[in-house]
């Protein structure tokens, strides 16, 4: 009996072991085949890399000029829109030049406006006094010309008088010889005395007149050498006309030049008043009332939350299949359970070691090879929401999707791209 109920309870358990070993080797089984699917269509797809961080284009705020802080309107963690003021220089000696500059400016305008009604008046009357000393020019001329032609006319009488006094002086002559011979009358005599006499009066007459033609006629050409002298007198001063010009176009020169620096003055004006070149969040604020700033000393920073992207720092061995446009999940630690999304938007163009401030000496002797990291940028497919803001230097967990890779592994330049 004894033995008969101990090989009957032995025989169920055996079952009851061996069903539970046939289960738990099936269920291993489809966890295997599960695992193996698995990685087959979704793990060896993926690329995962811890090595990653948040990063931000973020502008780092900075003085042009050097000055006093008159003004500072912001505190570390504020929020900022683009053109807002962020502090304020002491203006007062900007200002003073911006004044002298205005100064200078209206002066040279003012002597551009005198210029501009000057230059037309004097035009306007040395052309005026060269057309007078032509015409006077001319005018002399004309009378130096008359009067030679006079004097001509005059010779030409003269000729005629002379032949008249030389004739009549001959008669009397022989009328006198014949009368004091007793072959003539008196009366012929005393005619050919009065025609010699009358001969000579008009002969006398034309010599007087032709001297007196001369005289004018030397007159005339001191004249004509007195309006000529004047004539040139009134191009010299039509040369004033051009030498105003000139100066008037200097004066436009040196108002350009007034003007520039007027531009110059109300610039480092507006220098004074630093402005916030992005939207964003104030960081690294270090300056307060009263600091003396130069230019190209760091005073705040801006950082663009609303922009910032992802820099994954993948081994080499991984980036393979991995190219620009893949999709891409984000875990960050400081939100465990919470996805971003994203997709690949560039490749470094080298190692983060060959850009390093020393970078490695591989030509050495003493030589390990290492595996090296390539930054991959991944561009989040929308803006953190504000429960969940990303800051900048997070450490994160970056997975790329390498199933799509048709995309490229390098950005194309615009010319090649057309």
């Amino acid at each position: 009996m004894n033995e008969t109920s101990e090989s009957g309870t032995k025989t169920p358990n055996n079952r009851i072991s061996k069903t539970r070993l046939q289960l738990i080797t099936i269920l291993l089984l489809i966890g295997a085949l599960l695992a193996v699917g698995y990685w087959w269509f979704i793990k060896r797809y993926r690329v995962t890399t811890d090595n990653a961080y948040v990063m931000a284009d973020s502008a780092r705020i900075g003085s042009r000029l050097p000055g006093t802080i008159q003004r500072v309107v912001v505190e570390n963690d504020q929020p900022v829109q683009t053109g807002q003021v962020l502090a304020e220089l002491d203006p007062h000696d900007y200002q003073a030049e911006r004044d002298q500059a205005v100064a200078a400016v209206a002066r040279i305008e003012a002597e551009m406006r005198a210029a501009q009604v000057t230059v037309p008046l004097t035009n306007t009357r040395t052309s005026a006094q060269v057309r007078e000393t032509e015409a006077l020019v001319q005018a002399s001329r004309d009378k130096v010309e008359e009067a030679r032609h006079r004097l001509e006319e005059l010779q030409q009488k003269r000729f005629a008088v002379l032949a008249e006094f030389k004739h009549a002086e001959r008669d009397y002559e022989r009328y006198d010889n014949l009368y004091l011979d007793g072959a003539g009358t008196e009366q012929q005599r005393d005619r050919t005395s009065t025609a010699r006499k009358k001969a000579k009066a008009q002969l006398e007459a034309a010599d007087a007149e032709i001297a007196a033609l001369r005289a004018f006629l030397q007159a005339a050409g001191q004249e004509v050498d007195r309006t000529r002298a004047q004539h040139q007198a009134s191009l010299g001063d039509r040369r004033r006309v051009e030498i105003e010009e000139f100066n008037l176009a200097a004066l436009k020169a040196e108002l350009a030049e007034k003007q520039a620096k007027l531009q110059a003055a109300e610039l480092q004006l507006s220098y004074c008043t630093i402005t916030a070149p992005i939207s964003g969040y104030i960081s690294q604020k270090n300056i307060q009332l009263g600091d003396r700033v130069q230019p190209g000393q760091p005073l705040m920073s801006v950082v663009p939350l609303q922009d910032v992207y992802v820099e994954a720092n993948f081994k080499e061995t991984q980036l393979e299949h991995v190219r620009i446009g893949q999709n891409t999940t984000v875990h960050a630690d400081i939100y465990p359970g919470h996805t971003y999304r994203g997709r690949v938007t560039g490749i470094r163009a080298g190692t983060g070691a060959a850009f390093s401030m020393l970078p490695p000496e591989n030509a050495t002797g003493n030589w390990i090879k290492v595996v090296q990291r390539v930054p991959v940028r991944i561009d989040l497919d929308q803006p953190p929401l504000p429960d969940h803001p990303l800051r900048v230097g997070l450490s994160l967990e970056v997975t790329i999707d390498t199933h799509d890779r048709s995309g490229a592994t390098l950005l194309l330049h615009p010319s090649t791209a057309r």
